[in-house]
């Protein structure tokens, strides 16, 4: 059976009409992992044991008649900083090279109990800082679109694993784009969920207030249908939040007809490629043909989100990862000579680059001299930031945005310029801020034949609204998806 660009909901019609079965699906997939993984590099581990006893399981579980998850027997991947018991969790970092969870994230617990079966964790930027996967300490995951170019970060191994058919679908992590970014890059649906609609148990933390568990899928439907199954109230996570979600199957096929979709002016300013614009408009005009109104706004407080992200994102890494101290678990480095020398030597060592600068510009903004300028005022501004979203929201029902100002770069243009690298999030990292739901999806390929992505930006917990938008806008483009490698 040739899985190449299989969707979640054709496995599943497979597998309900016993075309198939798990352990043939997951073979396949493990079977393209070893064909294609070595020019990607998408994955840290593949977990080859693990996904063909669940896969079995699962079979068993279809012969015997027993009770079937929703999505029994379809394999996935998952960004390596969520934790799975027994399995290595990294973070693509050196200094969790030797960390093996004792128990799983809520989310992975989630998709266990669903019936998913797990092909490995995925390629990432060290602790989710960066923008194109280039930080992390084991490998460069590289665009199955262009293997010369990045496939966007920090979950550009998940990314990459779906857009080369490693996966049929990929969990990620989002605190500035980091879903919404590389599944532009690489022609995806991501999503980035409102913050605390999924439960954040177990996820490695970077910025507390602003990660947020997404998925990466080939198309809308696959993204309604594992949403259903990672959305929901956690009492582990002190902020999850207790909110009904609706079957998000039922936003798909559905008229859009009187829509309210707000373009902001500021997100197609300074630095948006010219052919991105474009592609943009283009959604906006099919948007007006199939009946939405589109109307062009100001939000001009979102000019100052990138440096609000930067100061609030880096002090809650400052403090989160104090706990990396080569005592408990993790690194630890040899041949110290206190316990002083044991923090010191273990960071160094441990740690790369891109965090000790985001650390250390957190320490900064936490300091008693410093914290009332920088950080203190951060967070005043982005409650201005929050506010303006909610006053967009009160007159519309949408707003609609590129993902990125540029489709993918080659590798090393921006990696010795870290402004240049962080300019990359300035449309998604209004997002996080304002803790509202966002997805990117392909819109359209640019003079080089690289994907476009499209953002929808709902008001919070309108996930459901977002996906009834971009199941429309993805019938009417018809694109083939296939990154072709």
């Amino acid at each position: 059976m040739d899985i190449k660009n299989k969707t979640v909901h054709e496995l599943k019609n497979m597998l309900d009409k016993k075309e198939t079965t798990s352990v043939e699906i997951t073979k396949d997939y493990l079977n393209r992992i070893g064909e294609v993984e070595e020019k990607v590099q998408a994955f840290i581990t593949v977990t080859e044991d693990v996904a063909l006893k669940q896969a079995e399981i699962s079979d068993n579980k279809r012969k015997n008649g027993e009770k079937l998850g929703a999505l029994e027997g379809i394999p996935m991947a998952i960004k390596d900083n969520m934790c799975t018991d027994g399995i290595l969790t990294t973070c693509g970092s050196k200094i969790l090279n030797n960390f093996i969870p004792p128990y799983n994230a809520t989310v992975v617990d989630k998709l266990n109990n669903a019936g998913c079966v797990l092909l490995g964790k995925t390629n990432m930027d060290e602790f989710a800082m960066g923008s194109s996967t280039e930080t992390s300490y084991y490998k460069k995951t590289k665009n199955p679109w262009d293997l010369n170019r990045v496939p966007g970060g920090s979950s550009g191994g998940s990314a990459a694993a779906v857009a080369a058919n490693e996966a049929p679908f990929a969990l990620g992590s989002d605190t500035g784009g980091s879903i919404r970014q590389p599944a532009h890059y690489c022609g995806l649906v991501g999503m980035k969920p409102t913050y605390g609609s999924v439960s954040r148990y177990g996820l490695v933390a970077f910025a507390s207030s602003l990660d947020q568990i997404g998925t990466f899928t080939k198309d809308v439907h696959d993204m309604a249908l594992i949403m259903n199954n990672i959305v929901g109230h956690d009492p582990k996570d002190s902020t999850s939040y207790p909110q009904e979600h609706p079957d998000f199957t039922n936003a798909l096929n559905q008229d859009i007809k009187g829509m309210k979709i707000a373009l902001p002016k500021e997100f197609f300013g300074h630095g948006i490629n010219e052919e991105v614009r474009i592609a943009i408009m283009n959604v906006s005009k099919k948007y007006e043909s199939m009946g939405a109104t589109i109307e062009e706004v100001s939000m001009p407080m979102s000019d100052y989100a990138l440096s609000v992200y930067y100061i609030i994102a880096c002090a809650e890494a400052s403090s989160n990862l104090a706990r990396y101290d080569g005592v408990r678990f993790g690194y630890r480095a040899k041949d110290v000579e206190s316990l002083d020398d044991l923090y010191k030597k273990t960071r160094s060592e441990g740690f790369g680059d891109e965090v000790k600068r985001r650390i250390m510009l957190g320490t900064y903004v936490l300091s008693s001299g410093y914290y009332d300028a920088y950080y203190k005022k951060a967070q005043q501004v982005r409650t201005l930031i929050n506010d303006e979203f909610d006053k967009i929201f009160d007159k519309y029902d949408m707003i609609l945005t590129p993902t990125g100002p540029t489709v993918a770069f080659e590798f090393g243009k921006n990696s010795d310029n870290p402004l240049e690298m962080y300019m990359n999030d300035i449309c998604t990292v209004p997002i996080n801020i304002a803790g509202v739901p966002a997805m990117s999806m392909n819109c359209g390929f640019d003079s080089q034949g690289m994907p476009i992505g499209m953002q929808l930006v709902g008001k919070h917990f309108d996930e459901f609204g977002i996906i009834k938008l971009a199941h429309a806008m993805e019938r009417e483009l018809g694109l083939d998806n296939g990154a072709g490698l």
